[in-house]
């Protein structure tokens, strides 16, 4: 990789920003950059390769952070959202049951086996989509507590399963990795409650006097260590990022750490790892298999249809409709195939198209929620902050 080519992934990774200027457009910023890797990559020009090792390795860079920064966003410190887990446990409890039917019929209608995998996607939410939505149009947390609670539990539980259904050989080597990763997670968790707040602010107050950014340096350092595991065992960058994530959530990430977070994933990694991934993406395989773009619709309208099963605990159906909003785990899906060649021809595509007609009915539905419980929008603050 030379610096000619990290210019021009940083230049065509402004089509993200471009395409979501407008908001009324609600175009993610993410769709731009898969856009732009397509282009670039073996879909469009073909002059980047996804597949060069230096490329590679940032772009994994990129997913470690980007899981990390969804981490932070479940709101675990919330007490309204807390008092509606049981709801919300109940109503992603039901949504994964219907998402199971619905992803074995997708995957019989389909002939594939990939029922598993469709079940985890179809059940999924983001919090790190639909939480800035809500907060962009004024929808507090605690009007929405179910809602919220609901997205952060179906967002862990199926972050955990997406890495054991992409890899059913290695399961016991990917549970075991997975639970090792978790128990020094809630190690990490003990230990910055046991230092306690006083402790934490010396060393914040510290490192910010000293200009030395010893916060960032620590948590790249234990990022790097749990995604070192995470290799090592066979399991997702994914589940390290995500479990450090929901550390800094859980303790109370400084609003420092959390810009310099944002700074470095949404200034460079993060846009980077989308256009890897859109550049790993063969459009042409899509083409050569039509089947795969009505794949692509079904997955989306399947996802909605399956949340809508959280009416039956008292879920608006708007909010419903606003939880199947997933992009994380679709993109992550896709990074696996791409890594574990578990996908077939043009089937990460499809599974990128289902995310994006799931995201246009979330938008769409958080218009509505923002209609009916808005309060007045708080100062704008960082989305990582």
């Amino acid at each position: 990789m030379t610096f000619a080519t990290l210019a021009l992934i940083a230049a065509v990774g402004l089509l993200g920003p471009v395409l979501s200027a407008r908001r009324s457009w609600r175009v993610p910023i993410v769709a731009g950059e898969l856009i732009a890797g397509l282009i670039v990559g073996v879909s469009g020009f073909g002059w980047v390769t996804s597949t060069e090792p230096t490329f590679t390795l940032l772009a994994q860079i990129g997913f470690g952070l980007i899981m990390l920064v969804i981490g932070s966003h479940i709101p675990v410190l919330d007490r309204t959202v807390r008092a509606a887990l049981g709801k919300g446990l109940l109503g992603a409890g039901l949504v994964a049951v219907v998402a199971v039917g619905l992803g074995i019929a997708v995957a019989a209608a389909f002939g594939n086996s990939h029922g598993a995998i469709y079940a985890v996607l179809m059940a999924s939410s983001s919090a790190a989509l639909v939480l800035p939505m809500l907060r962009q149009l004024g929808v507090a947390a605690g009007s929405a507590a179910q809602l919220v609670a609901q997205i952060a539990i179906a967002d862990v539980a199926c972050i955990l399963a997406l890495p054991l259904v992409m890899q059913p050989s290695r399961v016991p080597m990917v549970a075991a990795g997975g639970l090792l990763i978790a128990a020094i997670g809630g190690g990490l968790a003990f230990l910055a409650r046991r230092l306690g707040p006083r402790l934490q602010n010396r060393f914040h107050d510290y490192s910010e006097a000293r200009q030395f950014g010893l916060e960032l340096r620590v948590t790249l350092l234990a990022l790097f260590a749990l995604t070192a595991i995470a290799q090592f065992t066979h399991v997702s960058v994914l589940m390290a990022g995500f479990t450090l994530g929901l550390v800094l959530a859980a303790v109370g990430e400084p609003r420092r750490l959390a810009r310099q977070l944002f700074g470095m994933t949404e200034g460079f990694f993060g846009p980077l790892f989308f256009v890897w991934l859109g550049s790993s993406i063969d459009l042409r395989d899509l083409i050569s298999h039509p089947a795969m773009i009505l794949l692509g619709v079904v997955l989306g309208l399947a996802a909605v249809v399956a949340h809508l099963a959280a009416r039956l605990v008292g879920l608006p159906w708007s909010q419903a409709v606003a939880s199947a909003g997933q992009l994380g785990l679709p993109v992550a899906a896709v990074a696996l195939g791409v890594e574990t060649e578990a996908l077939l021809p043009g089937e990460g595509s499809a599974i990128v198209l289902g995310a994006l007609v799931a995201v246009v009915s979330s938008s769409l539905a958080v218009a509505i929620v923002s209609k009916r419980t808005a309060t007045p929008a708080p100062p704008a603050v960082s989305p990582a902050g």
